[in-house]
């Protein structure tokens, strides 16, 4: 797609400042805060299937964020309790 910029110079695609797609990360797509592109790379490092989808690596990214986040609330609970400020 050759188009023509202000300056009489043509371009062809994403050279010379061309508008490119914004790349989203499965973790944005999922919502999570932990890294769906990390959990993949050590489930496939890990050797623990020859094949995975990469939901598997959604599902396991979603579920340890879960369990991050239940640990860490009730910690914080008995932090408070004892009236301490760190965990």
């Amino acid at each position: 797609m050759a188009g023509k910029t202000g300056k009489g110079k043509i371009t062809r695609g994403n050279a010379a400042g061309g508008s490119r797609k914004k790349s989203v990360t499965g973790q944005a797509k999922a919502g999570l805060v932990f890294s769906v592109g990390r959990i993949a790379r050590f489930l496939k490092q890990g050797r623990y299937s020859d094949r995975f989808g990469r939901s598997g690596a959604v599902f396991l990214a979603g579920v340890l964020e879960y369990l991050c986040n239940e640990v860490l609330e009730l910690a914080g609970n008995a932090a408070e309790e004892h009236k301490k400020k760190t965990i």
